[in-house]
């Protein structure tokens, strides 16, 4: 059985079998320091879940569910016990063994268990950070997201020209609308101070003096593509045949045309 206080005058008891002793002195299982509690108050005996409660001397104040006992009390898991003025109350303990809850089964790789794998999509618009702290790192954006040194903001940027909550950013079909939130420094696109507008891609956004960049991962792909694609290789110039290769480009028509002979006769001019 377990001993419980309601009030907090112990913390919950374990009583074992045996002999457990209450009191308000040092030497007792469970101390109480409450007034009428006396030095060695009473002394609890149990055995599974039944006990035996005895006062430790005639003006010891023991009452159980109600009625002070004289002598020998039995006690059972739900009895209330008061100890002097300090409540307790009685319960059972949970002895079931909770059964080892099944492990798992592990899913094979080819196993199809019916769900949509969800793809996270790739962020249309990216700001690069270009000045200051924000230098080499990136900001994916999303939806709507807000900008300042505040830590509660979407892209928290450190830095007392920084208001705390600074500009409103939200993607469009074609870039990101600008809103300036009151900053105390100002929000500029491309070197204009701006209250709203329309930052474009390869457009610099300056939020005081921090400076970003605004990236559109796709376009900018395309863009390195075209310009590693090699140039379209020039049409090579066909100069006329003159001299010798000239004459050479009559034999081998004359082969084609008129056999042996004619390739005799033309050699034959020329000699």
């Amino acid at each position: 059985m377990k001993l419980l206080f309601p009030n907090g005058e112990h913390a919950p008891f374990e009583l074992k079998d045996g002999v457990t002793r209450v009191g308000s002195g040092a030497g007792n299982e469970i101390t109480v320091v409450a007034p009428g509690i006396a030095h060695h108050h009473c002394q609890i005996q149990c055995r599974g879940d039944s006990g035996i409660v005895r006062a430790s001397a005639e003006g010891n104040v023991v009452v159980v569910n109600g009625r002070q006992i004289v002598g020998d009390a039995p006690l059972k898991p739900g009895d209330l016990v008061l100890f002097a003025k300090v409540g307790a109350r009685l319960v059972a303990l949970d002895r079931t063994v909770p059964a080892p809850a099944p492990a798992p089964a592990r899913k094979s790789e080819a196993e199809d268990d019916g769900r949509t794998r969800v793809r996270l999509a790739m962020p249309k618009f990216v700001l690069r950070g270009v000045s200051g702290t924000t230098f080499g790192k990136t900001y994916p954006l999303f939806g709507s997201m807000t900008v300042g040194r505040h830590s509660e903001c979407d892209i928290s940027v450190p830095g007392e020209e920084i208001s705390r909550h600074h500009a409103k950013l939200s993607v469009m079909p074609d870039g990101i609308a600008v809103e300036d939130l009151g900053s105390a420094n100002g929000t500029f696109i491309a070197g204009k101070r701006v209250h709203q507008g329309t930052l474009k891609p390869g457009e610099e956004l300056r939020l005081d003096t921090v400076r970003f960049l605004l990236v559109a991962p796709g376009m900018e792909v395309h863009s390195s593509a075209a310009k590693t694609a090699p140039a379209p290789a020039a049409a090579a110039a066909v100069s006329e045949p003159s001299g010798a290769g000239n004459g050479l480009w009559i034999v081998l028509a004359l082969l084609l045309l008129g056999g042996g002979g004619a390739a005799a006769w033309y050699f034959g001019l020329l000699g």
